[in-house]
């Protein structure tokens, strides 16, 4: 469904995304983590356009959109969110919802029974008339994902939709997501919440200083030195092969 090949982009000679080659088949979860810095947001706006790369090339069923622009790659069907939550805060969560679905239609009326479905689909049906700047930070994060679906998207990615929220509120949101991924969306997500990545990926892509060093389920990511090292320091896959033979 996507592929990208050998994308790269740099920032004043410091090569953020380098040579990364990453395949998102059609009605999986794919997730992308690593550090902080790791080129994780930047890899995913070249795939949104929002960054031009440098080299490489994004495919997305079989076009070349590689470079263009944002609205351009939300016409194939493609649609980010964003860490940080903007939504139009003196307007209620139906209109803001219905910014997305315009997307799609100019009909008011269809827009917002659009609107309504997406409210519907990811918990929000009884917040609909609240003022988005009314919203708790779990609200905004449904309001981000709401919005993007609204568009009517192929394929959503999703950066960091869980940063911030307790533990019951990850949990919902989970639950959400694969229901977006059962409805015939595919995810592609960055997130650092490792108990949602373990409970939601079919398959995991590693970044770290924007090289990918490991890629396979989330429980061979989990047990590969490469990936333990990028998160914990150097030394730290040995120290912890050291400590478990030491415990057996």
């Amino acid at each position: 469904m996507l592929e990208v090949s050998g994308l790269s982009k740099s920032f004043g000679g410091l090569a953020a995304v380098n040579q990364v080659n990453i395949s998102v088949d059609e009605g999986r979860i794919i997730s992308l983590i690593g550090p902080n810095g790791a080129g994780k947001t930047t890899l995913f706006a070249m795939v949104a356009g929002f960054l031009k790369p440098d080299a490489g090339t994004v495919t997305f069923e079989g076009h070349d959109i590689t470079g263009q622009k944002p609205h351009r790659i939300c016409a194939h069907g493609v649609v980010r969110t964003f860490q940080v939550t903007q939504p139009f805060a003196t307007l209620s969560t139906l209109e803001n919802i219905m910014v997305g679905a315009y997307h799609r239609t100019a009909n008011r009326h269809l827009a917002e029974e659009q609107a309504r479905a997406v409210a519907d689909q990811v918990g929000m049906g009884a917040l609909l008339e609240q003022a988005a700047e009314g919203l708790t930070v779990a609200g905004r994060k449904r309001l981000e994902l709401a919005r993007a679906l609204a568009t009517g998207p192929k394929l959503l990615l999703l950066d960091e939709v869980m940063a911030g929220l307790n533990p019951a509120e990850i949990d919902d949101i989970v639950r959400v997501i694969k229901g977006i991924r059962d409805s015939g969306v595919t995810i592609f997500l960055i997130e650092h919440v490792m108990k949602a990545v373990v409970n939601l990926s079919d398959f995991t892509y590693v970044l770290n200083d924007g090289v990918l060093i490991a890629e396979g389920t989330p429980s061979e990511i989990a047990a590969d030195a490469n990936v333990i090292e990028a998160y914990l320091g150097h030394g730290a896959a040995e120290r912890m092969s050291g400590d478990g033979a030491a415990h057996a």
